[in-house]
C-alpha cells in the first residue's frame, strides 16, 4: 500500500508539476495536446455535481467489461485554476482552511526555487485512495496557483461506483473547489495474453462500443492511440472545432504478455 501511494504521489505531483511550471501543457502519445488551456475547454460543460465522476466510470468500464477486458486500474481527476489567490499569504490561507476541513489527511509540504507543493493524502481505504494538491509558483507576480483533487483505486465495482453519488463525496467537491473544476475520468485493463487481435481490430470494436467518430491517430506496430468524438460524453477539449472528448490508447506488450487498454475522457491520464 504505502509503495503504490508513493507511485501514485509521483505521478500527480508530475501532472501538477507540468501544469503550473511548464505552462499548462501535457504530452500524450498523439502529439501533446494543450488540454489544460482553458481557452480550450468546454465551458459550458454540466454541472460537477450532475456529472461528478462515476457516471463516465461506469460507462466506460462497461464497454470495457462487455469486450471482456480485465479491469485493473481508474482515476477521477478533477482541477481548478485558482485565479481568485495572487499571492502566497492568500495561498497559505486557503492551504490551511483545507486542513481543517480534512485533519485526519496526512499533509506534506514541498518547496523549489519554482513552486510550492502541498499534498494531503486520505486515510486508507479498501475501495479507492484520495489525494489532494495544492500548486503554486515562485515565478510569476501575481502567482499562477492550481488544485488538483483525485481519487483512484484498482477494482471497478458497485463499491467504486457508489462512492461518487454520496453525500460525502459532493462535500469533498464543495469542500475542495471554489468554482467549477475541469474532470478527467480514466480507466486501465487488459486484454487476455490467450487473445491475439491486431491493435487496429480492438480500437475499431472499442470506437463501436462508444459510436465514436475518429478525430486523429498515432498508429504503431505494437500501439495505438486514438482521439475521438463520442455522444457518450458531455465534456470536450476543443468543441468549437472537431469536439474530441474521448481518447483510447492501445499498448501491446509482446507475445504472451497481453495488451494493455486505457480509455478517458476527454484525455487520458493514466500512464500507459
Amino acid at each position: 500500500m504505502k509503495r503504490n501511494s508513493k507511485i501514485l504521489l509521483g505521478v500527480v505531483s508530475i501532472l501538477c508539476f507540468i501544469l503550473v511550471v511548464i505552462g499548462n501543457r501535457t504530452t500524450e502519445a498523439n502529439g501533446g495536446l494543450d488540454f489544460f488551456n482553458k481557452e480550450k475547454m468546454d465551458d459550458g460543460r454540466a454541472s460537477i455535481f450532475q456529472n461528478s465522476g462515476g457516471q463516465d466510470l461506469a460507462k466506460i468500464g462497461s464497454i470495457l467489461q462487455a469486450e471482456d477486458i480485465l479491469l485493473n486500474e481508474w482515476s477521477y481527476y478533477a482541477r481548478e485554476h485558482l485565479a481568485g489567490l495572487k499571492s502566497e499569504k492568500e495561498v497559505q490561507e486557503y492551504v490551511e482552511k483545507l486542513q481543517k476541513k480534512f485533519p485526519e489527511w496526512e499533509w506534506s509540504v514541498k518547496n523549489t526555487s519554482e513552486y510550492r507543493e502541498v499534498t494531503a493524502v486520505s486515510p486508507t481505504s479498501k475501495h479507492h485512495n484520495e489525494m489532494l494538491q495544492i500548486m503554486a509558483t515562485h515565478t510569476k507576480q501575481p502567482i499562477d496557483a492550481y488544485i488538483v483533487y483525485r481519487v483512484s483505486g484498482r477494482d471497478w465495482n458497485k463499491l467504486s461506483e457508489a462512492f461518487f453519488t454520496t453525500g460525502q463525496f459532493k462535500n469533498r467537491l464543495s469542500d475542495i473547489f471554489r468554482g467549477k473544476p475541469t474532470v478527467f475520468s480514466c480507466m486501465k485493463g487488459v486484454f487476455s495474453d490467450k487473445i491475439d487481435t491486431a491493435l487496429p481490430e480492438v480500437a475499431s470494436r472499442l470506437m463501436s462500443g462508444f459510436n465514436a467518430k475518429e478525430i486523429e491517430a498515432l498508429k504503431e506496430e505494437n500501439f495505438m492511440s486514438v482521439s475521438a468524438s463520442s455522444p457518450m460524453f458531455t465534456g470536450s477539449i476543443d468543441n468549437k472545432e472537431n469536439n474530441m472528448n474521448l481518447q483510447i490508447g492501445i499498448r501491446s506488450e509482446g507475445l504472451g504478455a497481453g495488451t494493455t487498454i486505457v480509455v478517458g475522457t476527454p484525455i487520458i491520464t493514466i500512464e500507459y
